[in-house]
């Protein structure tokens, strides 16, 4: 009689069960995963820059690494990125509240003294050849292939 009750136990379901089971849409189920994968290079590459500034006992045997941490930090903020996390400016820094971007007012206060010291115009040929030379014009006929 014992072995009929476990017979009647539902099985214990894996990590990837409780997935499926959870998200029932495949879009949602990949969304979770994808946040999972994400989740893992950013605790990897987290655990390697730290490694790369930190120095290990030499009780634990493991020899130092010579690294350049310039790439795991690209994926680190990268991955960062992802999550909408991004780097602060300092307060000195691009001089407005709006991620060291240029206000509007700046802006077009760039432009007005711009316009007041250097007057220009541009002049875009797309056909060639071009010379531009100082005297009255040459005739038509000069042109002429």
């Amino acid at each position: 009689m014992p072995e009929e009750v476990k017979k009647d136990e539902p099985k214990k379901k894996g990590i990837l069960g409780k997935l499926k089971e959870a998200a029932d849409d495949k879009e949602e189920q990949l969304a979770i995963l994808s946040t999972f994968v994400r989740l893992g290079i950013l605790v990897w590459s987290g655990g390697i820059l730290t490694l790369a500034y930190i120095k290990l006992p030499p009780a634990l045997g493991i020899p130092e690494q010579k690294l350049d941490p310039t790439f795991i930090a690209s994926v680190f903020t990268g991955v960062l990125a992802t999550f909408g996390v991004q780097a602060a400016k300092k307060a000195g820094e691009g001089g407005g509240s709006n991620g060291g971007g240029i206000s509007k007012a700046d802006m077009e206060r760039l432009i007005a003294a711009a316009a007041q010291t250097a007057p220009a115009q541009t002049i875009r040929i797309e056909q060639a050849p071009v010379q531009i030379t100082q005297g009255p014009p040459k005739s038509d006929e000069s042109y002429k292939m």
